[in-house]
């Protein structure tokens, strides 16, 4: 691949690196913002929380939006088993989450791997019971060049991650709901499943690959009981959006100026729409996607 830049648009660029790559970014320093984000949850969970002893499936929960999730959800007194390829991080957010009065286990997987996804889900079911709610969310960034420059190597291994990883766990999961009468699945998409931003064509591809198969798959099993939805999220203060922000030379306080809300959402707010779509509250909620952008897809 080439390693000549290329002249893009102030917009595309954003888009590029920070809006189509959803994920945790810079310090609260850089958010700029006209509205107070919410603070993250503290202090030890409740065992009495509103979801009181429900199994969770996470998956991609040793950084950014997935662990945020797994924390809440622990937080309300869910029982979260959830995976990631970094072991000493997944442990150590897993003692976190434990610590703190919570409920969870680790297990290391990638979801590029049919068994290991299968051996990911069915161990949740050994240990626990059962499957609630699944929150399908890892998920990778591409590497930023113009299209015909993209080598099939990070063509395949984005959508591989991205879209095929998500067909097996819901591939996997929905038959352990189907058995025990019902269940929930929330997919994380992006706003790049609605738009398409210059040098990420992978990344685009692979988003909009998840809100097709969350549309099909809603069809399919809500009159069986299993609701399924997605979110899409904008640019999130993640570590892959560090690394988008960095690749661009882009400050967030440039990013943010492109969001209606004038800030960079942050993971706590993402695991909020999560919990929503997972609880009775959003009973009528299925194969719908939630634009959690901040008022990025109005424009």
């Amino acid at each position: 691949m080439s390693n000549k830049k290329f002249s893009i648009s102030r917009r595309q660029a954003i888009g590029a690196g920070v809006v189509g790559i959803a994920a945790v970014a810079t310090s609260n320093r850089a958010i700029a913002n006209t509205q107070k984000p919410p603070a993250p949850a503290s202090g030890k969970a409740d065992a009495n929380g509103r979801f009181k002893d429900k199994v969770v499936l996470i998956t991609g929960a040793t950084s950014g939006i997935g662990e945020a999730t797994a924390k809440a959800f622990a937080k309300e007194g869910a029982i979260v088993h959830f995976c990631g390829r970094r072991e000493a991080l997944g442990n150590k957010i897993s003692q976190e989450i434990n610590a703190q009065g919570g409920r969870s286990s680790y297990q290391k997987a990638d979801i590029r791997n049919e068994q290991e996804v299968k051996a990911f889900v069915d161990t949740c079911v050994q240990k626990y019971g059962r499957i609630d709610i699944a929150f399908n969310n890892a998920g990778i960034e591409a590497t930023a060049a113009p299209l015909a420059e993209q080598s099939l190597e990070n063509f395949t291994n984005v959508m591989t991650t991205n879209a095929v990883g998500y067909f097996l766990s819901m591939k996997y999961e929905i038959p352990h709901m189907l058995q025990r009468g019902g269940g929930v699945i929330i997919n994380n998409a992006s706003v790049s499943a609605h738009d398409g931003f210059a040098l990420i064509s992978p990344y685009s591809a692979s988003k909009h690959a998840i809100i097709g198969l969350t549309k099909c798959a809603a069809l399919e099993y809500t009159p069986k009981n299993i609701r399924i939805n997605s979110i899409s999220p904008g640019g999130v203060d993640t570590p892959m959006l560090r690394r988008a922000l960095k690749g661009f030379g882009i400050t967030a306080e440039q990013a943010a100026a492109g969001v209606p809300i004038r800030r960079i959402n942050t993971v706590e707010e993402m695991a909020r729409m999560v919990m929503f779509l997972s609880s009775n509250d959003a009973s009528s909620v299925a194969g719908t996607d939630i634009d959690v952008t901040g008022g990025m897809l109005t424009a």
